[in-house]
């Protein structure tokens, strides 16, 4: 079984006991969360599509760890006018061990 679900502005197609790097949430590590932003919902070649969510339908997660991604270098430089200028960043992320979907 496996679902849709939106967190954090983005789409993730999660299955039970996977692990998966989202936007930062605001909780502990150890802390179970419920997502029930649950797009849309498989089962083998059932699909369960929601208008926009699936109604009743959650998904149960256990915040593994917080960390921050790889740095991305930014550069910008304008030819001919003595302009350049570099930057750096690195998003918060939040780690989560999907434990149970249900629809």
């Amino acid at each position: 079984m496996y679902a849709v679900i939106k967190t954090g502005g983005k789409q993730y197609r999660v299955a039970a006991g996977e692990k998966i790097k989202v936007e930062q949430i605001a909780a502990d590590v150890g802390q179970e969360i419920v997502i029930d932003q649950v797009l849309a919902v498989g089962n083998g070649a059932e699909l369960k599509v929601g208008t926009p969510l699936v109604s009743g339908a959650t998904v149960k997660a256990t915040v593994v760890a917080h960390g921050r991604g790889e740095k991305v270098r930014i550069f910008k430089m304008r030819r001919r006018k003595h302009y350049q200028k570099r930057q750096g960043h690195r998003q918060n992320f939040t780690e989560l061990q999907i434990a149970a979907i249900s629809a």
